[in-house]
């Protein structure tokens, strides 16, 4: 694909996401994003969970609009509960916190507030231009891929999601063992046969995603909160005027630039999130920063520059195996992909084919939106912490309501409802015992998918299991896999020895 066409590809992306109702579904999206990561414990994956069931009405262009602006507005929103308040929205919000929080204990929460905004709008739109020159090669390659290859990519991507967001890799391989066990309900593909259904014909159609994420995120979070979440006293930072002098611009500068090529990378592998990257950032400025006394102490500006922007670029990098591979590399790409399905859209090397039009659009409204953030949330900061001051229980009672009407809405059936909360309930005993729910969305919309692809392979390979081992790629993925399980125990053992 020659960067002419991408060119024109792009302008047309930039007509569809331009046209006004487009522009306003990624404003609502983009604020409503931002409003959800500023509220401790509320991510983006339960928040785009939340909203899923009542845009299944909305055209899916604009429906992926919306999303993505959640997505990045989250992202955002994030940043600024870690500075203020200490307590990160979000994983990747975590060393945000570290250095943000000190800045703001010593009157300097305006800066880390800018440094952050600006950092997250520098790496998301070089990391959106790279997702523009990358994401269309990426697919032309995928095309190439057969059944072996493809069963071996999703055998990676389950290895990868259990392995790395997990605190442990027997319960996140636990987790995706529950999610794989979901998709499998329902009528067999091939055979035709009802399979693990318990005579239950609610089950013959298989388990809506949108239901089990709805129940696993957002009515999970709430009945935790609920169930566990001691008395905590939240003590806020006051927040100064949100401008950075001209020293700190000169330090924030680099550390963005250096972040966004230390994330975006990360994003594009199914390596699981954005928390690696945001160490990996913190770790780098710490050590090439020429005020080392301020870190930990005072708060260094380059502490919250660099997480941050290494964040965001992580994050709009994860569109690149999802829109071409259709892989989910985090918990809210693996509810995104949820939501392609429900419009009858399967993401992979087809789609830049097949759906060109959504995929142009969505990677426009990027742009898009990054800059919307930038208006949004500098001058709107003040506003964004008036958010903190909503009673608890109102905001988990909102979320329960919001998903029993979104879960209802889909097909008027009591049974789902049943359904939603028993799934929250095991979403509870999940968070209670430290197990990862990530797997478990993915093991269920990529168990069929897998299912099928190793079907297809045995039927080339004639039924012999050395098909995957006979064709090059697929022998390498293969390897891949097998030292994404294995190098960490031995690494372990290592430091043991």
């Amino acid at each position: 694909m020659d960067a002419l066409h991408i060119w024109n590809n792009l302008l047309q992306g930039f007509l569809t996401a331009g046209t006004p109702i487009n522009l306003l579904w990624a404003l609502v999206g983009c604020t409503l994003g931002t409003a959800v990561g500023v509220l401790p414990g509320i991510g983006p994956a339960t928040a785009v969970a939340m909203l899923l069931p009542i845009t299944l009405k909305v055209e899916p262009t604009a429906s992926m609009i919306f999303f993505a602006g959640i997505y990045y507005g989250a992202m955002y929103g994030g940043s600024t509960t870690s500075i203020l308040l200490n307590t990160p929205g979000e994983a990747g919000s975590m060393v945000t916190a570290l250095e943000g929080n000190k800045m703001a204990k010593n009157g300097r929460a305006g800066a880390a507030q800018a440094t952050a905004a600006i950092g997250s709008f520098v790496a998301g739109t070089i990391a959106t231009v790279l997702v523009t020159m990358f994401a269309p090669l990426v697919a032309t390659y995928a095309i190439r891929l057969g059944p072996p290859e493809y069963f071996m990519l999703m055998l990676l991507a389950f290895c990868t999601v259990s392995a790395v967001l997990g605190q442990s890799t027997l319960r996140g391989l636990t987790a995706l063992g529950v999610g794989l066990a979901m998709g499998l309900i329902g009528i067999d593909q091939i055979s035709g046969q009802a399979r693990y259904t318990g005579g239950v014909p609610e089950f013959m159609d298989g388990m809506e995603v949108v239901l089990v994420a709805v129940g696993l995120f957002a009515v999970a979070e709430a009945l935790y909160a609920v169930l566990f979440q001691g008395r905590v006293v939240e003590t806020q930072n006051t927040l100064t005027s949100v401008h950075m002098t001209r020293l700190e611009w000169r330090r924030s500068w680099p550390a963005w630039l250096r972040a966004t090529f230390i994330g975006f990378p990360f994003g594009t592998i199914p390596a699981g999130g954005s928390e690696i990257p945001t160490f990996l950032s913190y770790a780098t400025e710490k050590k090439l920063s020429k005020h080392k006394e301020e870190f930990g102490t005072t708060g260094a500006i380059e502490g919250v520059a660099g997480p941050e922007a290494a964040n965001n670029a992580a994050i709009t990098a994860t569109l690149i195996p999802l829109l071409t591979l259709g892989i989910p590399t985090s918990n809210t790409t693996a509810i995104l992909l949820g939501a392609f399905q429900n419009y009858g859209i399967q993401p992979g090397p087809q789609l830049f084919d097949t759906n060109a039009t959504l995929v142009w659009a969505l990677i426009a409204s990027l742009y898009i939106g990054n800059v919307m953030l930038l208006i949004l949330n500098l001058p709107l900061v003040g506003l964004w912490v008036k958010l903190l001051k909503i009673p608890k229980s109102y905001l988990y009672a909102g979320i329960l309501i919001f998903a029993t009407v979104g879960v209802y809405g889909m097909r008027q059936s009591a049974f789902d409802l049943f359904l939603m909360f028993a799934i929250g309930l095991l979403g509870v005993v999940m968070r209670r015992f430290s197990f990862p729910t990530a797997p478990v969305i993915v093991g269920m919309i990529l168990g069929p998918l897998a299912e099928a692809q190793m079907r297809n392979a045995l039927s080339i390979g004639e039924g012999k299991w050395g098909v995957f081992l006979e064709r090059p790629m697929s022998l390498t993925l293969l390897v891949v896999v097998l030292m994404v399980l294995v190098l960490p125990r031995l690494m372990k053992l290592r430091k043991k020895g």
